[in-house]
Formats: C-alpha cells, sequence, structure tokens
C-alpha cells in the first residue's frame, strides 16, 4: 500500500502565492486571525496525524471493515483510538463557532486539514466529515435550544452527525420519500420510516451520533415541498446535556459494498423515534442544501486525495521498477532494463495525475475562499459575489474532480501493469475507495443538470458570466507577460468558445427540453477542463515569477504546458458532443433497445 506523504510544498505554493491565503484571511470579518506560524503549525500537525496515525490504518482498515451486530456497528481495529487522538488533538474544534467551543479558523484552513486526512484514509475521514458538516447546518439552522443541547458536544468531537436523505424507493428524487413524522404536545415529533446508504450512521468511535433525517409531517404538501428536516439523536440527552436513554432508531444492516469497506454505510430504522424539528416545517431541503453543498466540496476533495495518493504510489514505482529499453537508447545501461519513468507512455499517465491532482488542488481551495468570503467577509458585495460563484462552480467541482480523480486513479492502477490488480500494492484499493465519489452526494449526471439547467440556463447566462469575466480580467493582465503566451492565447478562445456554447444550447433548449439533459454531462466537463486551465494559469504565471533554477517552479510551467497541449484539447471532443444534440439520445423508441 503507497504510504502517504503530505505535499507541503504543493499545498504552500497554492495557498501563500497563488491565492494569497494572508490576505484572505484578513478580509474574514468574523473569523479568528491566521498568521502564516500559525497555518503553518496547523498544516504540519495535520500532516503528522495523518501520515503517522491514518495512512497505516487505510489497507488493514480495507481488508477487515466494519462488522455489524445487534448491539451496533464496530469500525476496524485502530479506527476508534485514531478518533480519540484527533478529538484530544482539537481537531473537531478547528472551524467551529468559538460560541460552542469552536476555534473559529477558517473552513479554507480546515479543508487543507481534512485533504490530507482524506488522502491517507478516505473511510475513516468520512466520519468527521460528516459530523463536521451536520454542526454547521446546526449552527445557521436550527433553534437557539437545539444549538445549546447538541453544538457543544459535537464541536468536541464527543458526538457525531449524519444527514439521512435518501429511502430505498427514490434514491436522488427526494419529493418521493415516505419517512413520516407526527408532532406530540410537546413540541417533538415521532419520526418512522428507513433511510438507506447512511454514512456513520452507526458505529463505535463516538458515544453518541446526531442524525438530520429529512421526513413528511402529516398533512404536508407532496413532493420536495412538503419535506421537514429534523435532528434525531441516537441517546436523547438527559437533564444535564449527556447521554440519556437510548432513542428509537437502529441500524438493521450495513452495505456490502465495492470500496470505502471502513466507513459504515448503514440502513436506519426509525421507530417513532423522537426528533426535534430544524427551522419551519415543509423548508427541510432548503436547510438539508445547506449540509449538501459542503458534502459536494468534501466529496471533490475525494477525487483529489485519491488522485494523489495514486500519484505518489504511481511515481515512486516507476522510478524503481525496471522494464525493458527506452525507445531512445538505454538509460540505465548497467542495468537490465530501463525504469518505468523513462517511458513516454508511462510519463503521459504520471504527467496526467499530477496535472489533474496540482490543478484540482489549486481550484478546490480557491472554491473553499469563496465559500469563506460568502460565509465570513466583512463587505457585503464580496459576500454576493462569492456566494454566486461559488454556487456555480461546486457542481463543477464536486463532478469534475472526482471523474478525473478516478482516471487517475486508474493511471496509478495501469502503471504497476498486473500487480496494480493485485490487493497488496495498494493501487485496486484507491480505485474501489473513489468510485462512490461519482454517485453519492448527487451524481455526475446530477450535477451537470444543477449546473446547466439550474445554475447557468436559470440565471440566463449571468451566473456564468460571473466567472468568464474573471477570466477576462486574468488573460487582460497576463497577455503581455513573458511565458505566458501559450497560455493565455487558448484561455481567452475557450472562454470566448464557452460562452457562445451556453447561447447555442438555450436556443435548442427553447425547442426542445431534452436538449439540457442531452449536453449537460459534456457541458460540465467542457467547463471543468476550461477551470483547471484558469488555474494552471495562474500558477504558471506565479511560478514564472519566482526562481527559475528551482525545480519546484520549473515543474509547474512544465506541467502547465502538459495540460494545455495534452489534456485541454478534450474541450474540442466535448463540445461537438453536446452541439450535436438530443436527437441520436432520444429517437430511438424504448423497445429498441432490447436485445
Amino acid at each position: 500500500m503507497p504510504q502517504y506523504t503530505a505535499p507541503l510544498r504543493d499545498i504552500n505554493f497554492v495557498l501563500k502565492d497563488v491565492l494569497k491565503s494572508d490576505k484572505h484571511f484578513a478580509s474574514l470579518a468574523t473569523r479568528e486571525e491566521v498568521s502564516e506560524d500559525l497555518m503553518d503549525a496547523i498544516i504540519s500537525e495535520g500532516a503528522k496525524f495523518s501520515e503517522n496515525v491514518l495512512s497505516p490504518l487505510n489497507q488493514p482498515g480495507d481488508q477487515e471493515g466494519c462488522t455489524w451486530s445487534e448491539d451496533g456497528v464496530k469500525t476496524p481495529k485502530g479506527f476508534k483510538e485514531a478518533y480519540q487522538q484527533y478529538a484530544e488533538g482539537g481537531w473537531p474544534s478547528m472551524t467551529a463557532n468559538p460560541e460552542f467551543g469552536g476555534q473559529g479558523l477558517p473552513n479554507s484552513l480546515g479543508l487543507v486539514v481534512t485533504e490530507m486526512v482524506s488522502s491517507a484514509c478516505w473511510s475513516w475521514g468520512m466520519y468527521t466529515g460528516l459530523s463536521q458538516s451536520a454542526a454547521r447546518l446546526l449552527e445557521v439552522y436550527a433553534s437557539d435550544e437545539l444549538q445549546q443541547t447538541y453544538l457543544g458536544k459535537m464541536t468536541e468531537g464527543t458526538w457525531g452527525g449524519t444527514m439521512c436523505l435518501t429511502e430505498s424507493h427514490c434514491g436522488s428524487d427526494l419529493g418521493l420519500l415516505r419517512t413520516k413524522a407526527e408532532a406530540n404536545a410537546d413540541g417533538s415529533y415521532n419520526v418512522t420510516g428507513t433511510k438507506i446508504f447512511i454514512s456513520g450512521g452507526e458505529h463505535d468511535m463516538m458515544e453518541n451520533i446526531i442524525h438530520l433525517v429529512l421526513a413528511r409531517v402529516e398533512g404536508a404538501p407532496e413532493g420536495t415541498k412538503g419535506i421537514s428536516l429534523f435532528v434525531v439523536p441516537k441517546f436523547l440527552p438527559d437533564e444535564n446535556g449527556e447521554v440519556g436513554e437510548r432513542n428509537g432508531v437502529h441500524c438493521g444492516s450495513i452495505e456490502h459494498k465495492m470500496g470505502i469497506k471502513a466507513s459504515a454505510t448503514c440502513v436506519m430504522n426509525f421507530d417513532s423515534a423522537k426528533g426535534f424539528l430544524v427551522g419551519e416545517e415543509n423548508r427541510g431541503l432548503n436547510a438539508m442544501f445547506h449540509m449538501m453543498n459542503s458534502a459536494r466540496l468534501g466529496t471533490a476533495l475525494q477525487g483529489l486525495s485519491a488522485g494523489e495518493a495514486s500519484f505518489q504510489g504511481a511515481l515512486a514505482y516507476a522510478k524503481d521498477r525496471l522494464q525493458m529499453r527506452s525507445l531512445s537508447g538505454p538509460k540505465n545501461p548497467s542495468g537490465p532494463a530501463d525504469p518505468l519513468i523513462v517511458h513516454a507512455d508511462v510519463r503521459r499517465m504520471l504527467l496526467t495525475q499530477k496535472a489533474f491532482a496540482e490543478g484540482s488542488r489549486a481550484f478546490i481551495y480557491w472554491v473553499a475562499q469563496l465559500v469563506d468570503t460568502f460565509y465570513f467577509a466583512g463587505d457585503e458585495q464580496a459576500r454576493k459575489d462569492a456566494e454566486e460563484l461559488s454556487e456555480l462552480l461546486t457542481p463543477i467541482a464536486k463532478a469534475f474532480v472526482t471523474e478525473t480523480g478516478l482516471e487517475s486513479a486508474n493511471y496509478g492502477m495501469q502503471v504497476f501493469g498486473g500487480h496494480g490488480f493485485i490487493s497488496e500494492w495498494g493501487m485496486e484499493q484507491i480505485v474501489r475507495d473513489l468510485r462512490i465519489s461519482t454517485l453519492y452526494e448527487g451524481t455526475t449526471g446530477i450535477q451537470a443538470l444543477d449546473l446547466l439547467g439550474r445554475k447557468v440556463m436559470g440565471s440566463g447566462g449571468k451566473q456564468l458570466m460571473v466567472f468568464t469575466k474573471i477570466i477576462h480580467r486574468f488573460c487582460k493582465e497576463q497577455q503581455d507577460k513573458p511565458g505566458m503566451a501559450p497560455f493565455v492565447t487558448k484561455l481567452v478562445a475557450l472562454n470566448k468558445e464557452w460562452g457562445e456554447i451556453t447561447g447555442k444550447l438555450g436556443e435548442k433548449a427553447m425547442a426542445n427540453a431534452d436538449e439540457v439533459g442531452a449536453a449537460s454531462v459534456d457541458y460540465l466537463m467542457y467547463a471543468g477542463y476550461v477551470s483547471l486551465a484558469y488555474m494552471w494559469a495562474r500558477m504558471a504565471s506565479v511560478a514564472l515569477d519566482g526562481d527559475a533554477d528551482d525545480v519546484f517552479l520549473k515543474a509547474k510551467v512544465q506541467t502547465a504546458n502538459f495540460y494545455y497541449q495534452r489534456i485541454l484539447p478534450r474541450t474540442e471532443a466535448h463540445k461537438i458532443a453536446m452541439l450535436n444534440g438530443a436527437d441520436s439520445l432520444m429517437d430511438m423508441p424504448e423497445d429498441a433497445f432490447a436485445f
């Protein structure tokens, strides 16, 4: 199994040099100040924990998996102890509100630690990530009483959280859910129903689990307009705020899965479980989308984390493994063969992994800063602009980074050849663990419809223009800078083309709504390649300003060139496909699909 090493040089390059984190943190009026020394200490300690505590648990955790019994779910050996160390280190409170015992640090800084945790052991990191997302939702939408009851324990990490959305019959169509909530005289509700695919729904790492459950109150409207949100704790708090009597919620089983086997994916049965309304009746989906947006960015991080881990494993193997001779002559004449890394096709795979991992890191960190600005900036207009832009970019990040992360993980296996298919090397586990990322928190198709249908078409193209104007200004600023012409020329052309494609699709959609669905995934992938092109141009510009002899900075420019020359041309195929329309998809009668 590859031993994870945190890419600290690249993390710091993106944060400090490209995204100017010092200026960003200074703009956040309601977050604690972050000095460079504090940031360095947090990242350094996060790296040590990820490398030394979590990475050694990754492969054994996959092999052992979670076990279910009527008494609950047991996580793999070492998981509970690692979590205790994590909680004692204060990590759950890092970005939480000081009012509830949190440290009040920016979410974008917390995301850096989450990346390292996720790269080291994604299954373990899921328990903590969902708990933090649940706490953030309660901070925004819950009553003062619920906040005082639950957020202190969740902030210190003693209690965790989940989100319970889907049911076996409805999948992503939450308007079909059947879980019901009956009002009690004391203001609480009895929640009854069964939820599936609940990550961390039951486990032994925390003393209590706070479920956020979507349900329908009797008499509520049909569809998504009649969905409410409830807090349903595993154990009801007693009069002292500690764990009290067991609530009517139990794990009926855990799923047997392709990957993330050390993360308990649960079927949760709610049998007149006492729940407490969050926000207003019939407004639950609005609140849950707050948590889902956070989870979508977290899922994007899985694509980055897995791509990084696979790249590290493949790179080490390619340097060490001797196979055949270079086509241009021996590079290791004293040995029986040359190392894999000298072969052009292996270089293609490694550079693709590197380009996606480093480009995605810059992209996700930037989106995380936008989310910071939306929530915590002192300038009202800056908050509004950041909200609009982050909403546009989140579905791109979630879907594009997970799809390209999966491509990278498959390349990692490919570099190993037949050994990549064997469990002991750990490369196939990365693929298995990552495969779910294009499915949960909204499939790639759902994200694509959200992007093209709701965000772009729904705003009449205005939301897209927020981003394309940013790209336009950047290109104008960089057009005369030495070394930037290859990047600026192509980026200007794609930025213009993106708007033209959007206009053509809008015209098609007015005549036939199926044109949106037919074009949406190609549109999202096109958007993703352009978004990373923008980030790579920004990184190249910064690198060109640095020491010309610095190998790291030279590699940045070289990788940017590779991305522009060998990966970015994929946009042309996506353009042709989406503009070819829906006819080839929709003309075939349903009966003709039979064989």
